[in-house]
């Protein structure tokens, strides 16, 4: 890709700024002109929270519009169908299956969504789906699940597996280094 534009989303505390952190990182390195977001949302108290990743020869903004995300990176998989709209038409969702409920739902206003997998495939995106939090935990931790879905987004980039390894290295605190490689090999290398 000569440019492109990521969105990753989640609820707060799942790891989606040190993605988005990491994700920067690596295409800086790789030559690219980077616009990483803040984080927006109620990232302290459970929300959705997005960050967007924009790259490219010279990027102006950070912010993505409706339509323009090649990639819409999901921590949680409401919020990948919560976030489409913002999906170019032949755009990509990596998604973890896991499903937080929304405070709406835990306070039984409403049900959770049924058949969202379905849902996002029915858009006509290419969904990517996979139990992040399994294969996080098989790295060695639950909160790795952010670098299991990196992992996963890797394949779609002609960039060298050894670059992510090294933004890895680079990027996250050492007494979690070997957690977070086993965690992006494991995305990665999932066979759908």
């Amino acid at each position: 890709m000569k440019s492109g534009n990521i969105m990753i989303v989640g609820v707060g505390g799942q790891g989606s700024l040190l993605a988005s952190k990491l994700l920067g990182h690596l295409l800086l390195k790789e030559g690219f002109d980077v616009k990483v977001s803040e984080v927006h949302g109620m990232s302290q108290r459970g929300g959705s929270v997005v960050t967007y990743v924009r790259f490219g020869e010279k990027v102006a903004s950070p912010v993505i519009d409706e339509g323009e995300a090649d990639f819409i990176v999901s921590f949680e998989i409401l919020e990948a169908a919560r976030w489409l709209r913002y999906l170019k038409p032949d755009g990509h969702i990596v998604t973890n299956t896991q499903q937080i409920d929304p405070m709406p739902v835990i306070i039984g206003a409403k049900e959770y969504p049924k058949e969202l997998e379905d849902k996002l495939k029915a858009s006509g995106a290419a969904v990517d789906v996979m139990d992040c939090l399994t294969l996080a935990k098989e790295a060695g931790s639950a909160k790795a699940v952010n670098v299991v879905l990196i992992g996963r987004l890797s394949h779609y980039f002609d960039i060298p597996e050894d670059k992510w390894i090294e933004a890895i290295e680079e990027i996250v605190p050492a007494k979690f280094t070997e957690i977070n490689k086993k965690a992006f090999e494991l995305g990665r290398n999932f066979e759908s």
